[in-house]
């Protein structure tokens, strides 16, 4: 251990060279695996905060409602098409 140690910390020629143009790709490339997981994780982390706040806003405004005195609307109510749309599609008036 003291060995790899003492060799990692002395300093010694590196006859290599790495160009501009390879050490841009390179760092590109980097930031954009770095940016990926990072936005994997925030939308990881963001989708249940995401689906609580959603479902809390559904409980207001159902409460609201049933406040003001009004019926909640029934799945079947909220997507039924207004009274005389399907006749006039029907008919090809639009």
């Amino acid at each position: 251990m003291f060995f790899a140690v003492t060799a990692a910390l002395l300093p010694s020629a590196a006859f290599a060279y790495v160009g501009p143009g390879a050490g841009l790709s390179l760092l590109g490339a980097l930031w954009a695996l770095v940016a990926a997981i990072g936005l994997a994780i925030s939308f990881v982390v963001a989708w249940p905060v995401r689906k609580m706040m959603r479902n809390r806003r559904k409980a207001g405004a159902a409460r609201q409602e049933n406040a003001a005195g009004a019926a909640p609307l029934s799945s079947e109510a909220a997507t039924a098409e207004p009274a005389g749309v399907s006749e006039r599609t029907a008919n090809g008036a639009s």
